[in-house]
């Protein structure tokens, strides 16, 4: 029966490589080889995946609807031959997504944990916005990932840890200078920096300003939230950073005065999200239980 195993993961390393000879190389094979193998799946299933030519392999809608079948098979797989070993994901590999405005700081710890406790485990991070995350999700080039809940309709959700936000201003901001706790209507009249908008934290950002009168700059948006802190030093606005940013920053000392926001709304909620399957992965339970505890041990400010 068409496909085989071996064909699905021919089909998914060209749509990962976009590249026959490259997908070829990664699972040394042939690339001819390979290229009859892709033509007798099209031919079997009556239905042309890719468009081949001199700039690659682009997938066609239809193929990426069965490059996700493909990609979710062969966890299915994965988990099988891992639960046949005994000991749940931390057997395997995991391909693990994460919002850059958390990954930096909340995974070195779970790492070493990881590492310590489950020497057999393989955790693969990729850092990617919002909408990529959900992309990736849902296409099945991620197995979890660790975002904000609302963001992902329809997916298994275990919430984590919530994030309280802050303000970091230059050291010389005038208006900020005595404060231990900043006000919403403090922000009345100010210039807020944030990530782009494919990050839920910009859309936060951009309620946080409506609601005090202020404003998101419209001429400059951060790729991190390093580079939104540098920003406020110079004085170019004021940046809303979640707490175990905050918190790195603080233990590091810093170039910027941090205070935390005094607001009800002014938080963000972060999940452990996977595909909504008839049971959640196993040991995602402990996973999960990994991650609380870091966060926690992080969120001491």
């Amino acid at each position: 029966m068409r496909p085989t195993l071996r064909q699905l993961e021919y089909i998914v390393a060209v749509a990962d490589t976009g590249q026959v000879g490259l997908a070829a190389t990664r699972l040394n094979v042939s690339q001819p080889s390979l290229s009859a193998q892709l033509s007798e799946v099209e031919s079997d299933l009556g239905t042309q995946l890719f468009q081949r030519g001199r700039a690659g392999a682009k997938i066609t809608p239809v193929g990426e609807e069965v490059v996700r079948r493909a990609r979710l098979i062969l966890h299915e797989i994965q988990d099988l031959r891992v639960a046949a070993r005994g000991g749940g994901i931390f057997q395997g590999r995991l391909r693990l997504g994460v919002l850059p405005s958390i990954g930096p700081y909340l995974l070195p710890g779970v790492a070493r944990r990881l590492h310590r406790e489950h020497p057999r485990f393989r955790l693969i991070v990729r850092e990617e916005s919002t909408r990529d995350l959900d992309e990736g999700l849902r296409s099945g080039r991620l197995d979890m990932i660790i975002s904000t809940p609302e963001d992902h309709p329809g997916a298994r959700r275990a919430h984590l840890f919530t994030e309280k936000l802050w303000v970091a201003v230059a050291l010389d901001h005038p208006e900020f200078s005595t404060l231990t706790r900043v006000p919403l209507s403090a922000l009345k009249g100010q210039t807020l920096l944030t990530l782009g908008a494919g990050h839920r934290l910009s859309h936060i950002v951009a309620g946080l300003a409506a609601r005090a009168g202020g404003r998101v700059s419209d001429e400059y948006e951060g790729t991190s939230l390093d580079a939104i802190r540098l920003m406020a030093a110079t004085g170019a606005g004021l940046a809303i950073l979640p707490s175990i940013y905050a918190a790195t920053e603080l233990r590091r000392g810093t170039d910027v005065r941090l205070v935390a926001l005094d607001d009800a709304d002014a938080m963000r909620d972060l999940a452990l999200v996977q595909p909504q399957l008839p049971e959640p992965r196993p040991g995602s339970d402990v996973l999960a239980e990994i991650l609380q505890s870091e966060a926690n041990r992080l969120l001491t400010i």
